[in-house]
């Protein structure tokens, strides 16, 4: 064995590890030093955001206190719009007049604020949406400041503001069920056209996924077209009612197409088909023109091409004609709408390059089955307006034009 003494830890300072001690949390005195700037500049929205730029105040933990201190004038007690002790300054955008001239300059204000610290953009969002779930806790103008508010500052594009953070938590079923978002919104939706087109908006609705739920800002009771109508022309946005009604008819539009897909891919009798139509003409109040457009798409769609063939690919469309016949002929009920399905039958042809030759086929197909008669294919050929490839469907729907003349003539 060794007699080398062995080392010992006398004498050795050994080092404990430290803990994490967090700091106590005190939004309280935090948002009483925001308040001290906005009363030692007097409410002076440059200077104070001079001075909160260079103050070294804990904005990562007290975001949400600091917003609340700029909407309401000082911090609000726990989960509540109410007002929490403390002093208040009279620079908030709750205190201001509601107009856009005074409330402006605070998103101008919060806009610099960003700049320069961006992670805030999380504690607005937390802020706006506790605010905007509780509008029915605001005074009617109060509530109308927070529209304008929020208008401005997608107007201003202030950095970062999801639109879903603002229409969102709009859809509580309480708030709309009282009236109170659709008067939000309405406000909302005036103030954000001043300085932005009906396209703007429908983008902005559109990233919020509230451009096909329009009517969901609406109490039940007047949840229906003739109420979004009624209720924005008088508000004066035409353009909106426009937009929603062509969105509503295109809507309307897909759901008769679906379900005449489903019932044509299962083979429906026609006469159910028939009154399947019918049912939701008279729902959607559909125009018979679109309706006949509606059933050559649903028709074509359903044939099974075979993409190698010509005369397969004839085969198919003509036999999908005779069949489905019956239904073309009870939508087909004038020259008019026979014109219709001609032009919807030339478009496709010259569109869709299998079809290209078919065209005179179609048609012969459709005259044989008593879709088409015999003045409208003669009307087509003198007068047709569509120049989709008319001269060469003119050119070969002659033979059976011809055909038809000396059959006039014989007679």
């Amino acid at each position: 064995m060794s007699s080398k003494e062995r080392p010992t830890l006398g004498g050795t300072r050994i080092k404990t590890r430290k803990r994490n001690i967090a700091a106590p949390l005190d939004p309280a005195t935090f948002a009483d030093a925001v308040v001290q700037i906005y009363l030692d500049n007097a409410g002076d929205l440059e200077l104070v955001a001079k001075n909160i730029e260079s103050s070294d105040l804990n904005f990562s933990r007290y975001g949400d206190t600091f917003f609340e201190v700029i909407f309401t004038g000082g911090r609000t007690q726990p989960g509540t719009t109410k007002p929490d002790e403390g002093e208040r300054h009279t620079a908030s955008v709750l205190d201001c007049e509601p107009t856009r001239e005074a409330i402006l300059p605070s998103v101008l204000y919060i806009q610099k604020i960003l700049r320069r610290r961006p992670f805030l953009i999380k504690n607005l969002e937390n802020v706006m949406r506790r605010f905007l779930q509780s509008l029915e806790l605001f005074e009617e103008n109060e509530r109308k400041k927070l529209a304008i508010f929020t208008a401005l500052t997608f107007s201003q594009k202030l950095s970062g503001l999801p639109p879903d953070t603002v229409f969102q938590p709009l859809l509580k079923g309480n708030l709309v069920a009282k009236g109170i978002v659709l008067s939000f919104i309405t406000d909302f939706f005036k103030e954000y056209l001043i300085d932005n087109n009906l396209d703007d908006l429908i983008s902005l609705l559109k990233r919020g996924k509230m451009d096909d739920n329009l009517l969901e800002f609406f109490p039940t009771a007047k949840r229906s077209a003739e109420g979004f109508s009624e209720h924005f022309t008088k508000e004066g946005m035409l353009d909106l009612v426009d937009y929603n009604a062509k969105k509503m008819f295109d809507v309307k539009l897909k759901e008769m197409k679906s379900a005449l897909t489903t019932q044509i891919a299962e083979e429906t009798e026609i006469s159910e088909v028939i009154e399947t139509v019918k049912q939701r003409v008279k729902d959607a109040n559909l125009p018979d023109f679109e309706v006949v457009r509606i059933l050559w798409d649903v028709l074509m769609d359903a044939v099974q091409w075979s993409g190698k063939n010509q005369q397969q690919n004839a085969n198919a469309a003509l036999r999908q004609v005779k069949t489905w016949a019956k239904l073309l002929n009870a939508f087909c009920t004038n020259g008019k709408l026979e014109l219709e399905l001609i032009y919807k039958v030339q478009i496709q042809c010259y569109e869709d390059t299998k079809l290209m030759k078919l065209f005179p086929e179609i048609v012969r197909n459709l005259y044989d089955q008593d879709v088409l008669a015999e003045d409208t294919i003669l009307h087509w050929f003198r007068k047709g307006s569509n120049p989709k490839g008319r001269q060469s469907f003119v050119k070969a729907l002659e033979p059976f034009v011809n055909w038809l003349e000396e059959a006039e003539e014989e007679e």
